[in-house]
């Protein structure tokens, strides 16, 4: 009797799609566009800095790339009125977290601090939208830092708690454009080395292969692999997805 194999071939789930990766010259923007174009995407890159947006765009193979501020209201208007066909999926890495003590903000370190992340969010789908088909998702990257509150976090921790429910509240408004919030902990990227000495970096990094239930330090793979099963995923909306290695667990 003859034996018959299934075919294991794997499908690009994002085949015939394009992906627009805002920050994407370097850490999880990076590795999401070079999983998003592994798994058959085309991928746009934007960032501030011309010159290591333009080696992100050859690592990747991306097919086009837009240097400037995120944060500037304007130029993410121009951008994105400037694309030439639909697309499918925004990603937001956006800034990261500020850890200065609550009584040593201004006024406005505090608006930022709490506000960045949302009104960079709300700025990217009121612009995106029109160019977005059904069904792509709007994706945006925050911390699992409000699970818990100490001093060393200051305001992280509320700035952190604001964005599942702006991305619930988002995903309403956008329907059928999909909104989705990826929660990170400690992932090892040229971001997260910047709050650290380079002595610091190295015991942070011990510390989590030491305590983390998955035994090693989440990188930005780690982070694109969700990132581009949430893209590919059309059931998922309005939904917060940590990953941190079970480190709010144990720290």
């Amino acid at each position: 009797m003859e034996a018959t194999t299934a075919s294991t071939a794997h499908k690009p789930e994002l085949a015939g799609q394009t992906v627009v990766l805002i920050g994407g010259s370097a850490g999880i923007g990076l590795e999401t566009a070079r999983r998003a174009r592994s798994d058959g995407a085309e991928v746009i890159l934007t960032a501030r800095n011309a010159d290591r947006l333009e080696q992100a765009a050859l690592d990747v193979g991306a097919q086009s790339t837009a240097a400037f501020d995120a944060t500037d209201a304007a130029a993410l208007k121009r951008f994105f009125d400037g694309l030439p066909e639909p697309i499918d999926h925004v990603l937001i890495t956006g800034p990261g977290p500020s850890y200065v003590p609550l009584l040593e903000m201004t006024a406005d370190q505090v608006r930022e601090a709490v506000g960045d992340h949302l009104v960079l969010g709300l700025e990217v789908a009121r612009n995106a939208a029109p160019k977005m088909r059904a069904g792509g998702t709007l994706l945006l990257i925050g911390g699992t830092g409000g699970r818990r509150i100490s001093r060393a976090l200051g305001i992280a921790s509320a700035a952190t708690a604001a964005i599942p429910p702006f991305t619930a509240a988002l995903a309403l408004e956008l329907a059928p454009i999909r909104v989705n919030l990826i929660a990170a902990g400690f992932v090892d990227t040229p971001l997260s080395a910047s709050y650290f000495s380079s002595e610091g970096l190295e015991a942070r990094r011990d510390e989590l292969r030491a305590t983390l239930p998955i035994g090693r330090v989440v990188g930005p793979a780690d982070v694109a692999a969700l990132a581009v099963h949430i893209m590919a995923n059309s059931a998922l909306t309005g939904a917060t997805y940590d990953i941190d290695g079970g480190q709010q667990f144990v720290a």
